[in-house]
């Protein structure tokens, strides 16, 4: 669980690093931020278990490894081309659903339980987050926006499960097919690679500590708990992310950011002290 939180609160930077860019070209930001992710990743094998047995990782993951690969590729990629037809806003509601689809999955294909707890707490977060981003929502939402949004939660959801079901396997080798994918494809779609050096800086916080260090901790914590129980602590991302903008950057949340953050705080906490009431007794 700290696991999950931990990857959850670097990603909920995401947001602030962004602001800090003059890159005009998301392909751009998009092929750097992977490129760094990779590295850092590659290296953090390479460090932890040496060459030969990274090797050896990769060449274990088999088709659950490809799947997560594709998970992570797709979401990155699916979600630069949602921004083109709809708002942040409309994507992140959407994603709200993230919990209940791998909640849903885990149990379909592999009958994982999921408490009447948990689903609750679901709920919860769901409705929390619709309170954070019922200012901001706005009518341009076109069935393309939607469907990617849709699919970009529907993969990230069945990246934990598959994580959490082959929690036998070494998954950062998949994470980090995934992210060279992405890099490949913007490599083919970017308009520019020239960065300033203060761009860079950032692009490498942005890539090698924001993205690889939360699917580090991502992927060593979906392996110990429940694929719903995950996902749900995972969306304090969307939760977290404005109040580093708004700390860093002073972009003031709305009232009802703040209400439908305290929500799914509320909940999420609550999940967790229950879980470790549980483990307790």
């Amino acid at each position: 669980m700290a696991l999950i939180l931990g990857s959850a609160l670097i990603w909920s930077f995401g947001g602030a690093l962004a602001r800090f860019l003059s890159v005009a070209d998301p392909w751009t930001v998009i092929f750097w931020r992977s490129a760094w992710a990779a590295a850092f990743l590659i290296g953090y094998m390479l460090r932890r278990d040496g060459v030969r047995l990274t090797v050896v990782h990769f060449g274990k993951m088999g088709l659950p490894g490809l799947g997560v690969s594709l998970c992570f590729a797709t979401a990155s990629m699916a979600f630069v081309v949602a921004l083109q037809y709809t708002s942040v806003a409309n994507i992140l509601l959407v994603q709200a659903g993230g919990p209940l689809i791998a909640a849903s999955l885990a149990w379909l294909l592999f009958r994982e339980k999921v408490t009447t707890g948990t689903w609750i707490a679901i709920a919860t977060v769901i409705f929390g987050i619709a309170v954070m981003e019922s200012e901001s929502l706005d009518g341009n939402i076109s069935p393309i926006g939607g469907a990617l949004s849709l699919a970009i939660s529907l993969v990230f959801a069945v990246a934990t499960v598959i994580t959490r079901r082959f929690s036998h396997l070494e998954m950062v080798p998949a994470v980090t097919l995934g992210v060279l994918i992405a890099c490949v494809v913007a490599a083919f779609k970017a308009k520019s690679f020239d960065v300033s050096a203060i761009d860079m800086v950032v692009l490498i916080a942005f890539g090698a500590v924001n993205l690889g260090g939360g699917l580090a901790l991502f992927i060593a914590g979906a392996k110990r708990i429940p694929a719903s129980v995950a996902s749900l602590i995972g969306t304090a991302e969307p939760v977290l992310g404005p109040i580093w903008v708004w700390l860093i950057h002073n972009e003031t949340p709305t009232l009802m950011t703040l209400i439908g953050g305290l929500i799914v705080l509320a909940a999420l906490i609550g999940h967790s002290l229950g879980q470790l009431r549980a483990r307790r007794a």
